[in-house]
């Protein structure tokens, strides 16, 4: 797991008795000079935190090639880590008595009345153990291009569709259950999710540099560009491809520098009463419930390095907040890349700040063969598949001699495997990632053209070959 962090400010050796020393390296500097180049990643902003106390910075481009440049005011889009703002909005309306944690949804969102889901709790939305899966909340809603920028439609399309688990047996991770609580935020509040969010969170933290994707407080503000992995290089990421703004800003749709962050994990750590109380900072940051030991509300829980954390994904960046109450250490890293299938990894940059932040050395880089035989045997199966083609033509007269039971597995099971290879690749492989093979584009482009690179070529290799073997000349003979 996230095995947590450990920075501090390291002073400056000075003073005329030593004339000759220089200043200590500073350790999120050290570990960046080789993390950095090793992830390929165009720029990182960070904060550490330790006692109240918190430094930021940043490093890299903004966009690959640009040369400006990333520092810790940047706004980065913070994809999951919303989860926690989007938590701590639903206790303020808690503490108003505007809601029951252990309330049904189905009593404040009538779309839900006489739906399989209607007893869903918030405290079971809010903890990921409502029963809804991690592919209902990643797949787009059919029939959602007229409003797609509209919370309501979605939850509207998740209610009528209800989960696809039972209510309350385990724990799923699901970007539905926090859309949900995005409508519900609206409709108690009677506030647009990013009105609220901005009011009542933001600006009363002093978070100048975050606002909720799609609100008019982030127009014109110049956000860090996301890059997605290339074939072994980095390409900034279409426009089309940036997450949605108001729909999905419950579940990943808020924007913050790594400064602003630092105040908000100040407050999340320092045992006062203020945007929330203590008490409920306190409940967010345990287990919610025996079904999801290691999630509170709106946070992962770390029980052996005793810290919360929360990661972000959106295409093209990659980002992870993480916070130690009891020892009052906390960080944040924000990466304008997705990681690599194996190769370019900005996980490794995550892992090490949230390593440092927590007072630990970074460990050491992992290998990822697994996925590194993955990328490259996807890589060379179109090759391989487009040679066996050419060999099949100058062999053609061999394949319409075959006869009998061998000749006939030989032409067709060739079928077979590669259908059945391009099933994984197409359907389940995407499906273990929670997600559709469209739904993965956005974040590995390249692994999915070479996904359907090697099933295409595939099939129209055992294809080919068995039509050769049954057309030309020659073919009555055999």
């Amino acid at each position: 797991m996230w095995r947590c962090l450990a920075l501090l400010v390291i002073p400056f050796l000075t003073g005329a008795a030593q004339p000759q020393a220089e200043p200590q390296s500073d350790p999120v500097e050290v570990f960046l000079d080789d993390a950095m180049p090793a992830a390929a990643a165009p720029g990182v902003a960070w904060a550490i935190l330790d006692n109240g106390e918190w430094r930021s910075g940043g490093r890299g481009e903004l966009v690959l090639g640009r040369g400006q440049p990333v520092t810790g005011d940047t706004p980065f889009p913070l994809g999951s880590i919303s989860k926690s703002f989007t938590a701590l909005a639903i206790m303020q309306l808690v503490e108003a008595d505007r809601l029951e944690l252990d309330g049904a949804i189905a009593d404040y969102l009538d779309v839900f009345a006489g739906q399989s889901g209607a007893a869903i709790t918030i405290r079971q939305l809010l903890s990921h153990t409502s029963g809804y899966s991690t592919l209902q909340g990643n797949q787009s809603h059919a029939g959602l291009a007229e409003d797609r920028d509209d919370v309501s439609v979605r939850v509207r399309h998740l209610a009528m569709s209800g989960p696809a688990g039972p209510v309350g047996s385990r724990w799923q991770y699901s970007n539905a259950n926090y859309l949900i609580l995005g409508a519900l935020i609206e409709t108690v509040s009677g506030l647009e999710y990013g009105a609220y969010v901005e009011t009542r969170i933001l600006e009363p933290l002093g978070m100048d540099d975050s606002f909720v994707g799609g609100s008019d407080r982030g127009a014109h503000r110049v956000v860090a560009t996301g890059h997605n992995p290339w074939f072994g290089g980095r390409r900034p990421v279409a426009v089309s491809d940036q997450p949605s703004g108001r729909a999905m800003a419950p579940a990943g749709g808020v924007v913050g520098s790594a400064a602003d962050v630092a105040r908000y994990l100040t407050m999340m750590m320092n045992g006062e009463d203020d945007l929330i109380t203590a008490g409920n900072k306190a409940v967010m940051l345990q287990p919610a419930n025996a079904v999801s030991p290691h999630y509170g509300l709106g946070w992962f829980l770390d029980a052996e390095a005793d810290a919360a954390f929360h990661t972000g994904l959106v295409p093209g960046v990659e980002t992870i907040a993480v916070l130690s109450r009891s020892r009052q250490r906390g960080g944040v890293a924000l990466v304008n890349a997705n990681g690599g299938m194996g190769f370019a990894v900005t996980g490794e940059i995550l892992a090490g700040m949230s390593a440092l932040a927590l007072g630990e050395a970074p460990g050491p880089a992992g290998r990822h063969l697994g996925p590194k035989s993955l990328y490259l045997m996807v890589l060379v199966l179109p090759v391989i598949f487009l040679a066996g083609i050419i060999t099949a033509w100058l062999r053609r007269d061999g394949l319409r001699a075959k006869s009998g039971v061998l000749g006939a597995f030989s032409l067709y099971f060739p079928v077979l495997a590669t259908g059945a290879m391009a099933f994984v690749f197409l359907d389940l492989l995407p499906k273990l990632f929670g997600a559709t093979l469209m739904g993965i584009n956005p974040y590995q482009p390249d692994m999915v053209i070479l996904l359907l690179a090697s099933s295409v070529t595939g099939l129209g290799f055992a294809v080919f070959r068995l039509i050769l073997a049954h057309t030309g000349p020659g073919r009555s003979a055999a």
